[in-house]
């Protein structure tokens, strides 16, 4: 579970990096002053790109698309209860994009997860094809 949290951590820090309702994000960054500081507003990005290609092939491998709609699936639903059950709203834009990137950072979670769990739950380890 420890391993859980980290990755989820990790893909909700790259989210949050890339966009998020508050001045601190790179997106309103290279916005006001990325012209300014146009080397390092790329290399920030680059690195950004970086952090989604392997958070993203990591999870398609695990889970495939399909897993995918499944996982985001179900944070939905999970969404729709708590609004039903008045634990939550979506007048305010801002919590709106927060629960919006808490789901797509347990998304990919959980896809850079799935192979520690399937490997824990099957007693069997995912080995990469390998051409010969």
């Amino acid at each position: 579970m420890n391993g859980f949290l980290l990755r989820w951590l990790f893909a909700f820090l790259l989210l949050a990096a890339t966009f998020n309702p508050t001045q601190w994000c790179y997106a309103r960054w290279v916005q006001t002053s990325g012209a300014e500081n146009l080397s390092v507003a790329v290399l920030c990005g680059l690195l950004l790109i970086v952090g989604y290609i392997i958070y993203v092939r990591a999870t398609l491998r695990s889970i495939g698309f399909v897993g995918m709609f499944l996982v985001a699936a179900i944070t939905g639903a999970l969404v729709w209860v708590a609004y039903d059950l008045g634990w939550m709203n979506f007048e305010n834009p801002t919590a709106n994009t927060w629960v919006a990137l808490f789901m797509m950072s347990f998304v990919l979670g959980i896809g850079l997860s799935w192979s520690h769990v399937r490997r824990k739950l099957s007693g069997q380890a995912d080995m990469d094809d390998v051409d010969d």
